[in-house]
């Protein structure tokens, strides 16, 4: 993640509008035209500073709330509570999804299959939720997240359905492949700023480490990157449009994922 050019300790995903410097919070002067740095910004009227307009990132919180609880409410592992009636209705499993449980490919997505797994997915999540749901809006970045977590699902479904899959893993490499897009469109180079690394990281760990779903990452890391790229394209600065890009590329993959179940 790129750090602001007037306060190098400060992490951000948002850069001016205008020269493209990476810029925090308190550096940001929302303009007609976007979000610019104090240098851009002029000397001539201010306007409300980001500090007065920042978006929190609710959505982001909501989803770990969610993904802590049911963690939880299932016994706190897929190992010790695989018997549980929450993975029993809720974890993805393609045999179960041909006879129509639907639902089991997005409710897969907020289940864990022990603290490690949770805690690192968590982790990520915040990370780049922190950054990104300011930057998007609470409608686009939901909208954003559920596409990639359907991706994932697809992915599952592809590489390999007859295993029981849960992890918001699928939907967190969604959200990784969409910041790469998104640092590359405002000029910043995501291998500098450490995200690119970081996918790779997990790109290996996902190939080397037993029992992690393949297709999961890969489905997310996928989605991820076409609903960035179309909202980069299509559909920047609106947020209806990137919301219903990011709903198109979501039911795409829903249909794809059921249609090969």
């Amino acid at each position: 993640m790129a750090t602001c050019y007037r306060h190098p300790n400060r992490e951000t995903g948002v850069s001016c509008s205008n020269c493209g410097n990476p810029i925090c919070p308190d550096c940001m002067t929302a303009t007609p035209v976007g979000m610019r740095c104090p240098d851009c910004a002029g000397q001539k009227t201010r306007v409300h500073t980001a500090r007065t307009m920042y978006v929190a990132p609710t959505v982001t919180y909501i989803i770990i709330g969610i993904c802590v609880l049911l963690f939880f409410g299932a016994g706190g592992s897929f190992g010790g509570g695989g018997g549980n009636k929450v993975f029993r209705d809720f974890a993805l499993y393609g045999p179960l999804v041909a006879e129509g449980e639907y639902w089991r490919l997005v409710t897969s997505g907020f289940m864990h299959s022990g603290l490690l797994h949770l805690g690192f997915n968590m982790y990520i999540l915040y990370w780049l939720g922190t950054q990104m749901e300011p930057s998007l809006g609470h409608l686009r970045f939901a909208a954003l997240y559920l596409a990639s977590l359907l991706a994932g699902s697809f992915g599952v479904m592809l590489l390999d359905p007859t295993a029981v899959t849960v992890g918001a893993s699928g939907a967190v490499f969604g959200l990784m492949a969409a910041a790469f897009v998104m640092q590359h469109a405002r000029g910043i180079n995501p291998m500098q700023s450490g995200l690119g690394m970081l996918i790779l990281l997990n790109l290996g760990i996902t190939f080397l480490v037993p029992n992690i779903s393949i297709g999961g990452h890969l489905g997310g890391l996928i989605g991820g990157a076409i609903a960035a790229l179309l909202m980069d394209r299509v559909a920047r600065d609106r947020v209806g449009a990137g919301v219903a890009v990011c709903v198109a590329v979501g039911a795409v993959a829903a249909a794809g994922a059921i249609a090969v179940a």
